[in-house]
Formats: C-alpha cells, structure tokens, sequence
C-alpha cells in the first residue's frame, strides 16, 4: 500500500473517482462538455486503432422522449418505478460498440471500450460531473436498439449517466483487496 502521503495526483483520481448513481443535481449537462470529455477519452488503447465506439447524447430536452421508449421493455407495474429511476440523471451517453465476429477482436474491442469509458468518468470526476456505467438489460432489447439507431454490426455496450453531483453526496468505497492476495507466481503453479 502507497504512503497516502505521498500519492500522485493520477492516483489520487483513480482512487477517489466513484460511479454516482443517485443524487443529481439539477444543473444541465451540455453538450459540449460531453464532447470536450469525449475528445480526450477516445486516446484509451485500442488494437489496431479500430476505433470500436460511437455515441448517442441524450440532452436534458429529449430525456423524457428517451424515457418513455425504454419504459416500452418494463411491465406496466414497473413504469413509474423506472420512469423515476430513469428521469433522475441530467443526460445520457451511449456508448455503441463496432461488433467482430473473430473472438480476439471482438474481446479488444471491449477492453478498449472499457479503457475508454474509464478515461471518460476520470476526466468527468475532474469536473465535478457525476457518472455510472449501466448496462440493464433493456440494452439487449430490439426496440432500445431501433431507437438508438443501434445498425447491424453494432452493440449497446452501456448507458452511461451524467449530472452534476455535491461532494457530500458522494458515496463510500471500501478498500479493494489487496493485489497480492489475488497474484499467483508462475513458479508455485
């Protein structure tokens, strides 16, 4: 374990970044900003600089329209459960990721997408921007994926909600296990 004395600041925003599921503020998400983060975001890894990802924004305007297409894969019982649920975040981002049908490829571009995902919530954690990345299983459905435009070749790879969040709001971790009770030498195999 680091001297918490001495710890970088990448540490330090690795440590501290939390998914912010609940709690939003009521201050919007632009547009531009979603688009700054993403600039940025999109240097993470990815063999063969595929490029595995494209996005859909859902702006506090059409929150309500997106809303009640999703509400389309829930039973009637649950509508005004999730209508809540689904309402409390400023805006969305939807990451769509470029399906292969070879293994290999297919398991990079997850990891990139991953990797990407991850620069976006640290560099939205930077800006006090709340987010956590879902993946319900409404991203799986055919009317979700007709109304995000989802082609052929193409998966829902999660929704990631945003909005702005107050410190105080932000909630605990515990501590991860250690890596070196998770690591084998190859030697002792």
């Amino acid at each position: 374990m680091n001297d918490l004395s001495t710890i970088t600041p990448l540490q330090k925003a690795i440590r501290e970044r939390r998914s912010i599921k609940t709690g939003y503020t009521d201050k919007s998400v632009e547009k531009k900003l979603v688009m700054d983060l993403l600039r940025d975001a999109v240097w993470a890894p990815n063999h063969g600089l595929r490029e595995p990802w494209r996005f859909v924004y859902v702006s506090a305007e059409e929150k309500e329209a997106f809303v009640e297409g999703l509400l389309g894969h829930y039973a009637k019982r649950e509508h005004e459960n999730r209508r809540k649920l689904f309402m409390e975040p400023a805006a969305y981002l939807i990451v769509i990721m470029k399906e292969d049908p070879r293994q290999k490829q297919q398991d990079e571009n997850m990891g990139a997408i991953g990797s990407m995902i991850q620069n976006f919530q640290l560099l939205a954690a930077e800006r006090q921007l709340g987010t956590v990345w879902k993946t319900n299983p409404h991203i799986y459905e055919p009317h979700v994926r007709d109304m995000l435009g989802v082609q052929a070749g193409e998966r829902i790879a999660g929704f990631l909600h945003l909005g702005y969040y107050e410190e105080k709001n932000k909630p605990k971790r515990k501590e991860p296990t250690p890596p070196e009770e998770l690591t084998t030498d190859f030697s002792s195999l």
